[in-house]
């Protein structure tokens, strides 16, 4: 999609507007990481803690950039370009929304990360999701095990089953804007036990098409 390109260099842009213009504002320390119970329990100066995560973005950024020039399958990424630079703009996005989470406590305005990181979180797994489940086989986008590695097929049917779990997830962070203190749970449970379900799914099903194989 053509527009998808400029709307990743406006959330680059409206970042670096953002954190120049409330940086005079800003106290001297800014909040840099809040408890389960969505408590500001760690500070950064002001420099340091309005900086890094511009810089994450932009470092990021140019990373995912740069793979699809340097990957040795660098030609199947156009098949699923859409799907890859979609992702890069729910990333940005995503850092968007930390960005402004940290201004706005240093505005004064506390809002509670149990609100806002349950959805942010829930929408970058589904984001992830539907990069999978269009990612072909490449050195270093998608569920890069031994055995997706060494077989396509394997591949495609870890990322089809990965997609759906995937997008699970995603809906169930979001459920976790409503469980309060047990919100992190409902981010971190579920994409650990996605994460871990992929790696066995796609060790078992190499394992039945070497039997498969050796059948023949």
């Amino acid at each position: 999609m053509k527009l998808i390109r400029p709307a990743i260099a406006l959330v680059l842009l409206l970042t670096a507007a953002m954190t120049l213009f409330v940086y005079p504002l800003m106290p001297d320390q800014v909040a840099s990481h809040w408890n389960a119970g969505g408590e500001l329990d760690g500070t950064l100066p002001k420099l340091w803690g309005l900086m890094v995560i511009p810089l994450l973005m932009y470092g990021c950024c140019a990373l995912f950039a740069v793979l699809p020039r340097i990957d040795p399958l660098r030609y199947n990424y156009q098949k699923f370009q859409d799907a890859y630079e979609g992702f890069i703009l729910v990333f940005a996005a995503f850092l968007f929304c930390i960005q402004l989470q940290i201004v706005l406590w240093g505005l004064g305005i506390p809002l509670s990360p149990n609100l806002t990181m349950p959805v942010i979180m829930g929408a970058l797994f589904i984001a992830l999701g539907f990069l999978l489940e269009h990612a072909e086989p490449n050195w270093f986008v998608g569920i890069r095990t031994p055995w997706t590695m060494s077989s396509v097929s394997v591949w495609k049917k870890t990322h089809r089953v990965g997609a759906k779990l995937f997008k699970l997830a995603g809906i169930v962070s979001i459920i976790g804007v409503l469980a309060g203190t047990y919100a992190f749970l409902f981010i971190i449970v579920p994409v650990i036990a996605v994460s871990l379900y992929a790696v066995v799914y796609s060790y078992t099903e190499f394992k039945k098409e070497q039997v498969a194989e050796t059948a023949r």
